[in-house]
């Protein structure tokens, strides 16, 4: 029998949104201790691409490291760091800072088919509705979804004119109100749903593949993994069973749970905000959002995925039919084969 899930990983937007506990100001000694590793590293020539932990490992970080690892790994799932001082860096500094401090958290893994281990979330005029298009890369509203690492960061150098809130829900709120108020439809999101890869196809893998969007794990936690536009892309296929009116319930259901202002959070990013979130225990939208005509204020976040070896346990189908792993045994992002990893500055486009 079904039961709800418990722990710090459930939560409710309404109640979150009068706290602060995940809001974490930089202090000025940290700030300090950051701005000094980038000059460092900056005057070194290094390439972004070979920044490891060893570069940012600073007594005066390891505080903040260990809080952002406790929030979103074994915790809610989520923190807001904010005041890294991007007003007076320059790009590759920014990168420097963000990526280094990455590593402290995780191995970064590649975010496309290109083997970008430094994304770049920026409307270049990409079509969502395309089916080797990807969202981050247009101004439209994102619906909620999961992406394939462990932690989703982002990093915010400028923000839009309008819009552009960032929106988190809790996987166990969503698996608890679907089990409470739609217990016929939720096994349709414990089985295994296809996904469209987008194009971006690792080393003998289908062009799709299975995964169920909630797993509840032996342990009472809960591992969940969303993203409702690859399956509906997934259609393409001759080969993918086609989707029952019993899914496309459940997840009509499920989005508008998500959707409630009750249930999920929203923030807004300022200049210097660093957002750290569990793929595993919370789904994240974007509304849509208006950019200043003129590009060099356009809306710009540095985006990482990270591979976290004290991640949560997951399901076998996660890094064997899915994804494959890291040496650590962890989601390994998106790999394709004969394309070497890299952290461009200006997105590679």
């Amino acid at each position: 029998m079904l039961q709800p899930i418990k722990g710090a990983q459930l939560w409710y937007g309404a109640e979150m949104a009068g706290r602060t506990d995940w809001l974490r100001p930089l202090r000025e000694a940290e700030i300090a201790e950051l701005d000094a590793a980038v000059q460092r590293l900056d005057a070194t020539g290094i390439d972004i691409a070979a920044i490891n932990a060893s570069h940012l490992a600073v007594p005066g970080l390891a505080p903040l490291v260990a809080e952002i690892r406790a929030a979103v790994l074994h915790g809610r799932g989520f923190v807001l760091v904010r005041g890294v001082p991007v007003e007076r860096w320059s790009v590759r500094q920014c990168a420097i800072a963000y990526f280094g401090l990455g590593t402290l958290l995780g191995e970064p893994v590649s975010q496309n088919a290109m083997g970008h281990i430094l994304g770049h979330v920026k409307d270049i005029g990409a079509d969502y509705a395309q089916p080797n298009h990807r969202g981050y890369q247009t101004a439209a509203r994102l619906p909620y979804h999961c992406d394939s690492s462990d932690i989703v960061a982002l990093l915010c150098l400028k923000p839009s004119k309008a819009g552009g809130k960032s929106s988190l829900v809790s996987s166990a709120a969503l698996y608890n109100e679907m089990l409470a108020r739609h217990p016929a439809l939720l096994p349709e999101l414990l089985a295994p749903v296809y996904r469209d890869r987008r194009g971006e196809v690792p080393d003998g893998a289908q062009p799709w593949y299975a995964v169920p969007v909630f797993s509840p794990m032996p342990d009472g936690s809960l591992v969940a993994t969303y993203v409702r536009s690859a399956m509906r892309k997934a259609q393409r296929f001759p080969e993918v069973p086609r989707t029952t009116p019993a899914l496309e319930a459940a997840c009509d259901a499920l989005d508008a749970l998500a959707e409630d202002p009750a249930i999920h959070l929203d923030m807004d990013f300022r200049p210097g905000d660093m957002q750290f979130v569990s793929n595993h225990s919370i789904m994240h939208s974007r509304t849509a959002y208006e950019d200043f005509p003129e590009p060099e204020r356009r809306r710009h976040l540095f985006r990482l995925w990270l591979a976290c070896a004290d991640g949560p346990a997951l399901p076998e189908v996660y890094t064997r039919h899915w994804q494959g792993s890291t040496g650590n045994g962890r989601p390994a992002g998106i790999r394709v084969p004969g394309v070497p990893l890299s952290a461009p500055l200006d997105g590679g486009w």
